[in-house]
């Protein structure tokens, strides 16, 4: 199967890539054409004329409300975008009743770039328990309802019946993660990948900067946009042979049988690293779903590239009406510090989409950043966090990273921290050191959520010491999830032993400076493999430490997740082990409430728990002054 390696993001920025054979930039003659001194892409006609533009090269759309901010996909893609000269536009929540709305911003010249949002619209709209949500922070105002199911599949039909001759491209989580067939857990049921459900003519996978910089440039050129890796497309016909390509089982197999699902599942997670990844294909009915290998991951300097683009920081003003965007409150004097994920935590899609292998910016892009923040005028001192997937893997490394890929046969973090990875604490302390002295600076805070189990290290001890005297703003995030060892295994987290380890390290260190901080714990119930009783030994071990916990997450399956194809098959994909697996929603509500059994609301539930355990002696344990 043939692809063709990507070059690296600044040469496909500045136009001095390779393989660039064309030039392809509307209404320009300098192929190094920077962005353009406006504060948002333009969403609306007048916006774009503003712009002195006649028309629009890529017109992105989203099942978010625009925001223009890099914790926001269409932002970075946009940015990108136009940072390589193309003209771009955005329609954010269009009304999917009619292609009306898709008509909008006019034909784009090359194509629509279409994603669901910053998260799957399924997740976005429904609850743990399939009720429609009441809110979207993503949404203006926080109004729900505004993006439709399977987003990325309605806006691709209704742009494809908007201009039938522009290509469409799905970027974004969605996409990502539904790419070959998948199980659906709001459906019940084994969906075709979303490529055939959309009809879109390529789908990229992953972070995609690189990805669509060549899409674009290719389209403009007239070529073919099949073989760019961290793609995925469909083909009518497939050549079997080609040692660098891998057939895994047809729509209809794993449809069918969970012991085929389980088996595509297996290489499509073996095969994820941009190292050792190979072409990976799918038949479904007469076609073929073609994965070519994970894009390579960015390099410092261009991971500062996408960061140092001239985001406005904002939502668009469009929404000042609706009181705006409340996601962005949670961002907004925010700094994403690196990306990739080396946890690899089953119930989570963002090692999957991010990558094991950790990706940070330069101090002096983060400083860069930090700068510019401090003089907003609605700045008061406080850089609420800096952080990624893992807050404390900033400036991580590992030789084998760059050599050879993630590991196949070993996780990064469990059941232990292989002693390849460097954490870069050094280079943590430094950085936070130094935003800590820009002025105007009083706090730098880390929100983003902790591996405790890295914290347990003695060589982390100088680093914990400093977080919880300088970056708490009085509680840790960290994510213990479970205590049952069968069960955190499953989760791909460490045992509960290093939590109760961490957990006294802790209030010991916080001790010691005279800081009275304390703890929010993650925790999710209903796990598969984990039953009523573990959920009783849950609850029994944190009514000993004295912890009461707030933040749970009742159990949602991810398609293209571990713990998600476990809930489907109801088998561990890589042993074959018969998994137990709570799927009534009575069950899973009765877990819920015995890890939460203070809260009175939960007595019905408690009680009907212990009565199905036998347990009634427990009764005044958990419920004191009921017998």
């Amino acid at each position: 199967m043939v692809y063709i390696r990507n070059a690296p993001l600044l040469q496909l920025l500045d136009g001095t890539s390779p393989v660039r054979t064309t030039r392809f930039l509307f209404g320009t003659n300098s192929a190094t054409m920077r962005p353009m001194a406006t504060p948002f892409l333009p969403m609306t006609g007048d916006e774009i004329r503003k712009r002195g533009w006649n028309g629009l090269d890529v017109i992105l759309i989203t099942g978010d409300a625009y925001v223009d901010h890099p914790s926001y996909g269409t932002a970075v893609i946009g940015r990108i975008l136009e940072a390589r000269g193309l003209s771009v536009g955005v329609i954010a929540q269009p009304d999917f009743r009619s292609a009306e709305a898709f008509r909008r911003l006019g034909k784009p010249r090359l194509f629509f770039g279409i994603t669901a949002g910053n998260m799957d619209s399924m997740v976005a709209n429904y609850t743990a328990h399939k009720r429609p949500r009441k809110t979207d922070d993503y949404s203006p105002g926080g109004s729900a309802g505004l993006r439709p199911d399977h987003a990325a599949v309605v806006y691709a039909n209704r742009a494809r019946e908007a201009f039938k001759d522009v290509p469409i491209v799905l970027g974004g989580i969605e996409a990502s993660l539904r790419r070959f067939a998948h199980y659906d857990w709001w459906g019940d049921e084994v969906r075709r990948s979303i490529l055939l459900d959309s009809r879109a003519d390529i789908l990229v996978y992953g972070m995609g900067e690189t990805q669509v910089l060549e899409i674009a440039r290719r389209i403009a050129a007239g070529e073919s946009p099949r073989g760019i890796e961290g793609t995925a497309v469909v083909t009518g016909e497939f050549t079997r042979g080609d040692p660098d390509s891998i057939e895994i089982p047809s729509y209809e197999e794993v449809s069918s049988d969970p012991d085929k699902f389980n088996e595509a599942f297996r290489t499509i997670l073996e095969n994820q690293d941009p190292v050792r990844g190979k072409t990976i294909v799918q038949k479904h009915a007469n076609r073929y779903v073609i994965q070519y290998p994970p894009a390579p991951v960015l390099k410092t300097r261009d991971l500062d590239a996408v960061y140092d683009l001239p985001y406005a920081k904002n939502w668009h003003p469009s929404y000042d009406k609706a009181g705006g965007v409340p996601g962005f409150e949670t961002v907004r004097f925010s700094i994403i510090s690196h990306r990739g994920c080396p946890g690899e935590c089953s119930f989570c899609g963002l090692s999957l989409h991010q990558g094991r292998i950790v990706q940070s910016r330069s101090e002096s892009s983060i400083l860069k950043e930090a700068a510019a923040l401090t003089e907003r005028k609605d700045f008061h001192g406080t850089i609420t966090d800096v952080g990624g997937p893992t807050a404390n893997l900033y400036g991580a490394v590992c030789a084998k990273w760059q050599q050879s890929g993630a590991c196949l046969t070993r996780r990064c973090l469990v059941p232990a921290p292989c002693r390849n990875l460097d954490p870069g604490y050094r280079k943590s302390l430094s950085l936070y050191s130094k935003l800590l002295a820009l002025p105007r600076v009083k706090h730098v805070f880390i929100e983003s959520g902790f591996r405790h189990d890295l914290l347990v290290d003695e060589k982390a001890r100088d680093y914990l010491e400093a977080v919880c005297r300088n970056h708490v703003s009085g509680r840790m995030k960290v994510a213990p999830e479970h205590s049952s060892g069968h069960v955190l295994a499953l989760m791909h987290k460490p045992a509960f032993g290093v939590y109760k380890q961490f957990l006294t390290l802790y209030r010991s260190t916080c001790r010691e400076i005279g800081k009275d901080q304390y703890l929010v714990n993650y925790f999710i119930s209903a796990h598969p493999g984990c039953t009523l009783e573990d959920a009783l030994s849950l609850a029994l071990k944190l009514q000993e430490l004295g912890i009461h916990p707030e933040q749970i997450q009742d159990f949602m399956p991810l398609p293209m997740t571990l713990s998600g194809t476990i809930y489907h098959t109801e088998k561990d994909p890589f042993t074959g082990k018969k998994i137990y697996v709570a799927k009534s929603f009575r069950e899973r509500k009765m877990h819920r409430a015995l890890i939460q059994y203070k809260n009175p609301k939960n007595a019905p539930l408690v009680v009907e728990a212990l009565k199905l355990l036998k347990k009634e002696h427990l009764l005044s344990k958990l419920l004191p002054g009921r017998k």
